[in-house]
């Protein structure tokens, strides 16, 4: 399933409202959606918009897609900066490869001295 951030319109004719969906992408553009992250009024502009922030990032970092339009309403609000960083915190390190070589067998001399004391 193919998660998006996008619009839904809501609002009379000439005065459009959106609500900030989280959608699966084969779901009609203003129907069904899997939950409001917010809503964005356009006579207010991009930083009047109202996104609630926890569950924006939730699903940016559960792979949620964004369209264009929200990508700019996101930067505006700084939420792309915090969800990459939110990202980067949960993640765990990485497994570092250690090689492992053979311990180096001590030279025939160097047993019979050990063994002589």
């Amino acid at each position: 399933m193919s998660v998006k951030i996008r619009l839904a319109r809501a609002g009379r004719h000439e005065t459009a409202f959106y609500r900030i969906v989280a959608a699966d992408s084969r779901y009609s553009k203003d129907g069904r959606y899997l939950e409001q992250v917010g809503y964005y009024d356009p006579q207010k502009g991009k930083e009047g918009a109202v996104i609630d922030e926890a569950i924006a990032i939730k699903w940016l970092n559960s792979g949620a897609q964004y369209s264009d339009t929200m990508k700019a309403i996101f930067a505006a609000k700084g939420l792309l900066v915090k969800a990459k960083a939110a990202k980067e915190a949960t993640k765990q390190p990485t497994k570092v490869n250690v090689v492992k070589t053979k311990a180096a067998k001590p030279a025939k001399k160097a047993k019979k001295e050990t063994k002589a004391k």
